[in-house]
């Protein structure tokens, strides 16, 4: 059984929601890129929640989505041994530091697990969050989990609340630009 070794955490500074899963599948670490299987419903989902179509864009510009609405992805584990890419057939995990999340990310509004294994490791990590923080289960994108796209979506829509809108320009750079504006005019 060969040790697998996750991907580095996709976010700005000021994300809103961090989205996290297990630990990538054989897939996605061969690509280093999140949800890479063609099969995992991932983007579809998210992007249904979001109301955007993320799944035929490149990789690099559904990134680029997720930056404009706050939305940052990680894994709770950072390394385990693993064969194939079902959860299930994790063995000794080691764990990202995501308690850490709530100290790096001050914006941070809400955590959503993709999947039980995620919910389970993260809460464990997490311990009781701040009363500002939600902590979300989602069904799991993986293909694995065969429950109809509908009710996945329905779930996934949980999110639409801690999204920030496409395009939107931060409350700094906001305040800056209406500063500016109330300067020419007088």
């Amino acid at each position: 059984m060969s040790v697998k070794v996750g991907l580095p955490p996709v976010a700005r500074a000021d994300a809103r929601l961090f989205i996290l899963g297990s630990l990538p599948g054989d897939a996605s670490l061969a690509a280093q890129r999140y949800y890479a299987h063609p099969t995992n419903q991932f983007w579809r989902l998210l992007g249904s929640a979001i109301g955007e179509e993320l799944q035929s864009l490149s990789y690099e510009e559904r990134l680029a989505r997720l930056a404009g609405r706050r939305i940052g992805l990680w894994d709770v584990i950072a390394s385990a041994s693993r064969r194939g890419s079902l959860d299930q057939a994790i063995r000794e995990a080691e764990h990202n530091q995501i308690e850490h999340l709530l100290h790096d990310f001050p914006e941070l509004r809400a955590i959503a697990f993709n999947g039980s294994t995620a919910a389970a490791v993260g809460t464990k990590l997490i311990g009781d969050p701040p009363p500002q923080l939600k902590l979300l289960e989602l069904p799991s994108s993986s293909a694995a989990n065969t429950r109809p796209i509908a009710e996945k979506a329905a779930a996934w829509s949980r999110l639409r609340p801690f999204v920030g809108l496409a395009g939107a320009i931060p409350c700094a750079a906001r305040r800056a630009r209406h500063d500016r504006s109330d300067d020419s005019s007088r």
